[in-house]
């Protein structure tokens, strides 16, 4: 396992050089989506109006305050991200994203595309909002306000993380593996409480 600290947007090389359980801090942009961002621009055909090439994204829908023309930010958690797998391929084959954060992982169409164009999925901790609004010091912009709190976020970052490389672009799923020896263990278990 290597610690690294990267400032994003990432190039390809940025996160090729990344394997399963590597720890990642990074500086610089990050973009909000979540689910309805996503249908927003897949399902109803809205392209962002924002370049996320090399972006890293982060599924969330941010608890913020509008002041004036300004965004404040209250609590910025992660949300679950299996469930938005199948934006997932297109946001790293379409629009050049090179990794996404989230919680629980994604599934093997993502991966496949992972290992294919050179993208990552980082795992952070889950209930650690209050840290994440922390290392967020400045909401640069949201796009399609009228979604929120499901909009396109722009999000300045200082050393975010610590995240873990779950889905790495050489083929590595921590929770596939995981998942395994936990199924390879259970007849053990099993056996051991005379089940």
């Amino acid at each position: 396992m290597t610690e690294y600290h990267l400032k994003s947007p990432f190039s390809e090389q940025d996160v090729r050089q990344l394997k399963a359980g590597d720890i990642v801090f990074f500086d610089g942009l990050l973009f909000g989506i979540r689910d309805l961002t996503q249908i927003y621009m897949f399902d109803q055909n809205h392209e962002p109006p924002v370049s996320l090439v090399g972006a890293p994204c982060i599924h969330t829908a941010p608890s913020l305050r509008k002041v004036g023309d300004k965004w404040e930010k209250i609590c910025v958690g992660t949300t679950t991200s299996t469930r938005m797998e199948r934006f997932t391929p297109d946001l790293i084959r379409k629009y050049g994203v090179r990794a996404i954060i989230g919680k629980g992982g994604l599934y093997q169409g993502s991966l496949d595309a992972m290992k294919e164009y050179g993208a990552v999925y980082l795992a952070i901790v889950g209930g650690a909002a209050a840290l994440e609004t922390k290392q967020i010091e400045e909401i640069e912009a949201v796009y399609w306000e009228h979604l929120h709190p499901e909009a396109l976020y722009q999000f300045r970052v200082k050393d975010f993380g610590p995240l873990t490389v779950a889905m790495d672009s050489h083929g590595r799923h921590l929770y596939d593996e995981v998942k395994k020896e936990a199924l390879e263990r259970l007849p053990k278990i099993y056996r051991e409480l005379g089940v």
